[in-house]
């Protein structure tokens, strides 16, 4: 799938580490570092600008190695971006640690994955099909 996008940073465009990976990773654009204290939250900009085909949006997540090893996250993860949006990709950051967290420019702060969605189209009901599962919810199956 080909996606045109705008690189406004001065790092190379997202890639795939791997012939099997599912996201790229993107990267911090700034002009100065950004210390981030333990439960601060804060708008990280990428500099990438894209247009997306209809059907397809791009999920941003958090990279395993910083929550892992620092504690830093994807606030509202997974961040959608929509296919009619073209304003510059951000990332919400929280530091769920104890620690400040320096982020450096040029530095992997997330990852992007590029997935195809429906629309639903909803059909008003008063009644729903029986499960096996019915109205069970969290823990609904007694393990763990």
């Amino acid at each position: 799938m080909k996606i045109r996008i705008i690189n406004g940073s001065h790092h190379p465009l997202p890639a795939y580490a791997t012939e099997l990976s599912a996201g790229v990773d993107l990267r911090a654009n700034l002009d100065s570092p950004i210390t981030l204290n333990p439960l601060q939250r804060c708008l990280v900009p990428t500099g990438l600008r894209m247009a997306l085909p209809a059907g397809v949006e791009a999920q941003v997540r958090p990279r395993s190695g910083l929550a892992l090893k620092h504690g830093i996250t994807v606030l509202n993860s997974p961040g959608t971006i929509d296919a009619d949006y073209r304003g510059e990709i951000g990332v919400i950051l929280v530091n769920l640690s104890d620690q400040p967290f320096v982020i450096n420019d040029g530095e992997r702060i997330a990852q992007m994955v590029i997935a195809r969605h429906e629309q639903a189209e909803w059909e008003l009901t008063d009644e729903l099909n029986a499960t096996e599962r019915g109205e069970g919810g969290f823990g609904h199956s007694g393990r763990g």
